[in-house]
Parts: structure tokens; sequence; C-alpha cells
């Protein structure tokens, strides 16, 4: 790959449209992302802990204003490498910055409510519907079934910044090419990562194959980035293609692995559920050294300075690991995340089997996950009708029986691209993925009548 071609910012859907040199597209992109309602929503979307009532703890929306902070820091100091090293012109560290910042600004912005656990609800619902064989589902062709089984936050989130948001069918947001490849870490479909996981014992043979990064119906857009950026083109054994990941996707990688591994810490000691001596004794290996007195803080103040320090030490090592493994990242032959290959690599480790011990294990966070999932499943239930009453009626919006076009009113639902089972079944991952958790839970009480 070549560093000059990889930060193109033009846009596939704007073609011939002059950037301007005061307000570049990668600072719109930023612009747009920040604006949008899927942004907004994140503000009341599950990070680690479900319906918080604690001021303090982050939501999916301060994660990705978080995430998008350490990701510049993480661009500009991997730019100015790339420039001493004759990768870059002189001047364009600012430019890796600012497209790492608005990728990592939409990384998280597909992901439903209730975090992960609200991806495995929607996907177990789905993969329910597929074995029952019936109706809607009977219909949808098996190849496009793994799209939803389980629902893949990543995927949804590429549909959103690509066709559903701001310019609908006509580009979405029109991000800039390099963002757009920044912010894809699974450069393939769903039945493309099946297809190289098969032919490999059931693992994936490619870090950017263990997940898929975008639908059979963004399938185009994706290939018309990868090819803008010279990604490395590769042909899975179906014959179908995938492509290497965009340098950039490890920085993206890196930050959200940074900020969600120390700053868990930090909502776990607000949210009662570690001590701080355990806090203490996970950051402080991951700390750059110093002098400072800290006897006068208070526990909450020693955290924070704590996983202050500790992101720092943690931006030099992923910097480090960059640039330690650079040639395999620009060949494409790069294949694990630079945590992983850092010097803080234990560290990390250590944080990650406290996190699984004490913090997603949490009984009020498996309570309210368990809440979530029964809102999720009873929404698409109560949804479910007027897609099937839609099939009865040959797609035609307009001859719903009176129930339906209720809840078409009451859901707001958008009908505009509902054709056929395949664009049915994303419309009703776009409707309930959209959601946040609150809006989840009384949309649930509403049409199980206990509102």
């Amino acid at each position: 790959m070549d560093w000059h071609t990889l930060i193109n910012t033009d846009r596939a859907s704007d073609i011939g449209k002059q950037e301007d040199p005061l307000r570049q597209n990668f600072v719109q992109d930023a612009d747009r992302i920040t604006f949008s309602a899927p942004f907004r929503r994140l503000a009341n979307k599950t990070q680690v802990h479900p319906l918080y009532e604690h001021d303090h703890l982050r939501h999916r929306m301060i994660h990705s204003v978080e995430v998008a902070s350490v990701g510049r820091t993480l661009g500009m100091k991997v730019g100015s490498w790339l420039e001493e090293q004759g990768h870059l012109t002189a001047g364009e560290a600012p430019k890796i910055a600012g497209i790492v910042h608005a990728a990592c600004l939409a990384h998280d912005i597909g992901n439903p409510p209730f975090g992960h656990s609200g991806e495995e609800a929607m996907g177990g619902w789905f993969a329910e519907k597929f074995d029952a064989n019936t109706g809607l589902f009977a219909d949808l062709d098996p190849a496009k079934q793994a799209e939803f089984t389980p629902l893949e936050g990543n995927a949804q989130g590429f549909r959103i910044v690509t066709r559903l948001e701001m310019y609908r069918n006509e580009g979405g947001m029109r991000l800039s090419n390099a963002v757009l490849g920044a912010f894809t870490k699974y450069p393939m479909t769903a039945s493309t990562s099946a297809v190289l996981k098969a032919a490999n014992g059931g693992k994936a043979p490619y870090v950017g194959a263990k997940k898929f990064g975008a639908f059979h119906s963004e399938y185009d857009t994706l290939k018309t980035v990868a090819q803008a950026l010279g990604l490395p083109e590769e042909t899975a054994p179906d014959g179908s293609l995938w492509w290497r990941r965009h340098p950039l996707v490890y920085l993206v990688e890196a930050a959200d692995d940074i900020c969600y591994n120390i700053v868990d810490l930090e909502d776990g000691y607000s949210a009662g559920d570690l001590s701080l001596e355990r806090v203490e004794e996970l950051l402080a290996p991951l700390c750059r050294l110093t002098n400072r007195d800290q006897s006068a803080y208070t526990p909450y103040e020693r955290i924070s300075y704590l996983r202050a320090r500790a992101i720092g030490g943690a931006i030099d090592a992923c910097v480090a690991a960059f640039i330690a493994h650079h040639g395999a990242i620009l060949s494409g032959q790069f294949s694990d995340e630079l945590i992983a290959v850092s010097d803080k690599n234990e560290a990390f480790a250590r944080i990650k089997e406290t996190a699984r011990e004490r913090l997603f294990t949490a009984p009020r966070k498996t309570r309210l996950e368990i809440q979530g999932r029964n809102a999720i499943w009873r929404v698409l239930d109560g949804v479910l009708p007027v897609y099937e009453a839609l099939r009865q009626n040959n797609w035609n919006a307009d001859a719903l029986p009176s129930y339906e076009a209720q809840l078409v009113r009451a859901f707001g639902l958008d009908l505009r691209d509902v054709s056929n089972p395949y664009t049915a079944a994303h419309g009703i991952t776009d409707f309930v993925s959209g959601m946040t958790d609150r809006h989840a839970i009384a949309s649930a009480q509403m049409v199980s009548g206990t509102a």
C-alpha cells in the first residue's frame, strides 16, 4: 500500500468536487458525524453499565469522544514519524490525525441498545426466526441470513454512514474515502467471512476476517472505497472479493482498546465493583513515571490521575508497536492488535481478566442485560406484523391493515425502501438497532401493554 493513496480524502459520492483547504473533507466528516442523529443517540446507549444512574459513568457517546481524542494523538504521533521517514509530505501529519479522529467518532455508531448484549439479543431473535423458517423468513435468501445472526454493529455502522444518514441512498453522510477506510475494521461481507473461516478450520485466517464490516446492500460502496484507497484485494474460496485492512484501522482499534480497558476500571470504581487498591494495582504498570505528590488527592482523584497517566503510557506503547510493525502493516500482512504486540500487553491482559471476572458479570449489569434482551425481543416481535403484512400485500404500505398501520404511526417506521424479504429484515434492524436503551424499554412496554 502507498500512504499517498491511503490518505485519499476524495468522496465517492462527490467526484470532482474541490476540497476546501480551510475545511478539509476529514474535518467536515467529523462534523457530519458529530451533528448526526445516530451519534446523538449514543448518549443513551450502554457502554458497560446499562441504564446508568451515576452521572460519572460513561455512555457510548462519551466513550466515542474519548476514543476520538486518543485516536487523534495516536494519528499525530504516527503521522509525524511517517513524515520523518519520507512516507508523507511535510505537514501531512495533522491529516493522519484528523482522519483517525473522524473514524473514531463513528466507530460505535452502529451499535444497538444495550451494547454487545443487544447485538446478541437481536442475533438470537433472527436465528430463532430462521430456524422456524416461516413467513417472511422462509423467503429470505439463506446466503444473506448470516448478516443478521449475529447482528454486527460494525456493518450496521457502515450502512448508517454510507446509506441511511443525510443523503439517504445517495452516499449517506458522504464521508471521505480515507475516513471510511480507517473506519472499516472488517473489509468484507458476512458470507465471505464465513467462507474464509470454514476454509481455515473455523478460525479467521486474518484479523480483518474475524467479523464482517459491510452488508451485501453496501458491498458496492465498500468495493469503491477499497479500490480508491489501493487496499490489497483478495479472493475467497467461493470467488468473492475482500480486502486487507487500511493501516489506520489499527490506530482506531488501538484507541478503542486503550479507552475501554482503562476507563472501565475508573467506571468500575465509581460503580462500586472495584476497590481503589485494585484499580491502582492494574493501572500502575501502564503509567509514565512521575514524582507528583498524591497524598492530598481523594481516592477518585487518584484514580483519575492514574487513568490519565495510563492512557499516555498506552499511547506511547501503541505508537512504538505501529512503527515496529510498519512494514507488515503496509503490506497487509499484519494480523494482530497493536496492544497485543506492545510492551504493555501483559498489563492489558490483567485488566481484561479483571473486567471479565468483576465488571462484565456484576449482578446489576447482568439483571439489566436480561431486561434489555427481553425488551429487544418484545420490540422485534411487536413490529414484525408490519413487515409480514407488507409481504402479504405485495409490499404496498398503503394496503396495511388497521393495526399494522397504527404500529407504523406509533413507532414512526420508515418503510420507503422495504420491497422484499431482504430489505424488510434490514428495515427491522435499522429501526431496533437505532433505539436508545430507554426507548427500547418504553417501546417494549407499549407493545406488550404494560406501559
